[in-house]
């Protein structure tokens, strides 16, 4: 996803679901098959190559998940206060949210 109105669409429409500092929000795809967006803001990771990182782990996770999640617009967020560095856990919080969405 990178136009602005789709992700507006799915910030307003979309199902909330999180684990941790992570939060997916989803919608039904126009697309016929899963898309990812990201937002990383620089309140919670400052540090540009966190930023950059974090984005790096989220999209490897997405890419080995894709093809059995259902079609669905998913934005990655992550919330909560500064995190310091990429925590070490993210990818196994991302396993666990991609399996829940596969499920439902």
């Amino acid at each position: 996803m990178t136009r602005p109105d789709e992700f507006t669409r799915v910030f307003r429409q979309g199902r909330r679901i999180s684990a941790g500092s992570l939060q997916i929000v989803c919608a039904p795809s126009e697309a016929g098959y899963a898309r990812l967006g990201l937002a990383v803001a620089k309140r919670i990771l400052p540090r540009a190559v966190d930023r950059n990182r974090a984005k790096r782990v989220i999209r490897e996770s997405f890419r080995h998940q894709a093809a059995d999640l259902p079609p669905l617009d998913v934005v990655v967020t992550l919330r909560g206060g500064k995190i310091r560095g990429v925590p070490a856990d993210m990818s196994n919080r991302l396993e666990a949210l991609w399996l829940r969405l596969a499920t439902d």
